[in-house]
């Protein structure tokens, strides 16, 4: 991969970082911001709170799990392991690391992965 590449997609993994960081610090806000108003009044106001706390508490965990991703994607930059499949060893399409730049998977191997999970 040239290094061209490598840089574009190494300042849009930082970007995605950013994003991610400012995600969860929004979210944290303003559910500790609502977290005052956790008053609730019935069964209805009790189960709404919980169905918001949960969503809140899923949509971080797959946005750290996501940040992950983006963060070993970046060790594997600066290793030199960037754009290699962590199954098979071969070279990733250039076109799957811009659509996803954290991709650890060949195009074949996650078919292979996502067929085994159904």
């Amino acid at each position: 991969m040239d290094d061209a590449f490598l840089k574009k997609m190494e300042e849009s993994l930082l970007t995605l970082k950013a994003e991610i960081i400012a995600s969860l610090t929004n979210n944290g806000v303003s559910f500790m911001e609502s977290a005052p108003n956790l008053e609730p009044k019935d069964e209805v106001d009790v189960a709404s709170d919980d169905i918001d706390r949960k969503m809140i508490e899923a949509l971080g965990a797959a946005e750290m799990k996501r940040f992950k991703l983006i963060d070993n994607a970046i060790a594997r930059i600066k290793t030199g392991k960037y754009g290699l499949c962590v199954k098979c060893g071969k070279r990733i399409p250039q076109n799957r690391l811009e659509a996803i730049p954290y991709a650890l998977l060949c195009v074949d191997c996650k078919t292979e992965e996502e067929r085994r999970n159904r």
